[in-house]
């Protein structure tokens, strides 16, 4: 008896350690490992979340507040704009109130080509109607459905306006040229312009009645041949349309100041 008590004394330790080891080696075998990963996650769960410094329901009740705070911001800037263009419409004196619609379509391939608006025949959109926007013209509605219209820019490559100079009432055709800017080609070979000279619709547009504001001259080159040309900096804010208000091509004799293409 006592030879037995002192053989476990010297080999019971080594017995039990023996038997942990088989018995986790079974228990990984037969759990796949999950069992060590949940020790893992256990372990260093609290860890990750001390080191982020903020636990997980904290950060989605900042993450929807931020989300919120955008909301507000930007109902904030639209309902600015809408009492911007409200104001406006309430000034004309026109046969019938232009129509306001929002930019609610436009491809980053055709970013200043056409937008698509949230108004069509329904509300009255016809094609041919003029579009404006603050700043001046903006272009042409050239197709129509029952509740959307296109808008061809008067900053695309294939838009064309007769234009004159404010000051001088040289006149020329403004050509878009796909960014923020317009070329115009003046009829003359010396037109009596400079830099900062207005540019509005002529009596020679075809599409468009005179006098609507499109932008000012940013620079020239007189020497250009087979005519003399400008870069005009467009008023319209073309990169950044959101609100536009349209007017049908009856109301052009009634149109007196900013917004789009011959």
């Amino acid at each position: 008896m006592f030879t037995l008590k002192r053989w476990w004394e010297y080999k019971g330790l080594q017995i039990g350690l023996l038997a942990l080891v088989v018995g986790s080696s079974w228990t990984l075998r037969e759990t796949k490992g999950a069992l060590l990963r949940e020790i893992y996650q256990g372990i260093t769960g609290p860890l990750q979340m001390l080191h982020s410094g903020a636990i997980p329901e904290q950060n989605i009740k900042d993450a929807r507040f931020l989300e919120l705070q955008t909301r507000i911001v930007d109902l904030e800037s639209q309902n600015q704009k809408l009492k911007n263009l409200l104001g406006y419409v309430e000034k004309q004196t026109l046969p019938q109130k232009p129509t306001i619609a929002r930019v609610i379509g436009r491809s980053a391939d055709h970013w200043w080509q056409q937008v698509i608006l949230n108004r069509g025949t329904a509300s009255g959109i016809q094609e041919g109607s003029i579009v404006k926007a603050d700043g001046g013209l903006v272009g042409l509605v050239d197709s129509v459905t029952t509740n959307t219209s296109s808008v061809l820019l008067i900053s695309d490559l294939k838009s064309k306006v007769g234009v004159t100079i404010s000051r001088t009432s040289a006149k020329g055709v403004l050509q878009g040229d796909a960014s923020t800017e317009g070329v115009l080609e003046f009829y003359e070979k010396v037109p009596n312009v400079k830099i900062g000279d207005l540019v509005s619709t002529s009596t020679y547009s075809q599409k468009f009645p005179a006098g609507l504001a499109i932008g000012k001259i940013k620079s020239l080159d007189l020497k250009k041949l087979p005519a003399s040309i400008a870069k005009v900096e467009l008023f319209p804010s073309i990169r950044y349309l959101d609100w536009v208000t349209i007017y049908p091509q009856s109301d052009k004799q009634y149109l007196e100041t900013p917004n789009v293409t011959k």
